[in-house]
């Protein structure tokens, strides 16, 4: 389990303050513990965050003590998109949660390198619940299935670790390839829709001045 240390944060201390000197505010709260804010090195958290996201338990060590957490909710800049708070849950260890989970598509598929087909993912992440210890960081999705236009890759065809359920329909489409005409059909008919309707704001816009 990847390790994360943290230091109890004073209410007194101003926000800004921390961020600006690389520090970054959070809240540690959950199953049997109390509420209580936290801080740590914004550089410590984003190494941790980008192995762990928000699905995988981290060791999170707070004043001698450690909790297995999940990193449960993020807020970011809403100009840089970088992010300045964070939320450490910790879990049941007999109650299931619910995570968003990651896509990752890996392989070949000989629809888009022999037939000259364009890949078309119709999500990059799922919703599963499961006990914490069982959630995955990440699930891959092996696109080599995909040889014609008429294959599909649906959520029942994905891998779920034991224990842990998708909560999507499983007959949902995950991935599929479509002949390079229909993709630039179906990009060109979106474009069309998206500005019949900016012009129809446009119009409503000038109507009511």
């Amino acid at each position: 389990m990847i390790s994360l240390q943290a230091t109890i944060r004073d209410n007194k201390e101003k926000i800004n303050a921390l961020r600006k000197s690389g520090i970054m505010p959070a809240v540690l709260y959950g199953e049997g513990i109390e509420s209580a804010p936290i801080k740590m090195t914004l550089k410590d958290f984003q190494e941790v965050f980008s192995q762990a996201g928000e699905s995988s338990l981290v060791s999170l060590e707070v004043a001698g003590k450690k909790y297995d957490v999940l990193i449960h909710q993020l807020d970011r800049d809403p100009v840089s998109g970088q992010i300045i708070h964070a939320d450490f849950y910790q879990p049941s260890t007999k109650r299931k949660v619910v995570v968003e989970v990651s896509l990752v598509f890996e392989g070949e598929s000989l629809a888009v390198k022999d037939l000259d087909g364009t890949l078309v993912k119709e999500m990059q992440e799922v919703e599963v619940k499961g006990l914490a210890i069982s959630l995955p960081r990440e699930i891959v999705v092996d696109i080599t299935s995909l040889k014609t236009f008429n294959d599909r890759i649906c959520i029942a065809d994905l891998k779920m670790p034991e224990g842990v359920e998708c909560l999507k329909h499983p007959e949902e489409i995950v991935a599929l390839v479509v002949p390079q005409k229909e993709e630039k059909e179906t990009s060109s008919a979106i474009d069309t829709l998206a500005e019949a309707s900016e012009k129809a704001t446009e119009g409503s816009d000038d109507s009511s001045k």
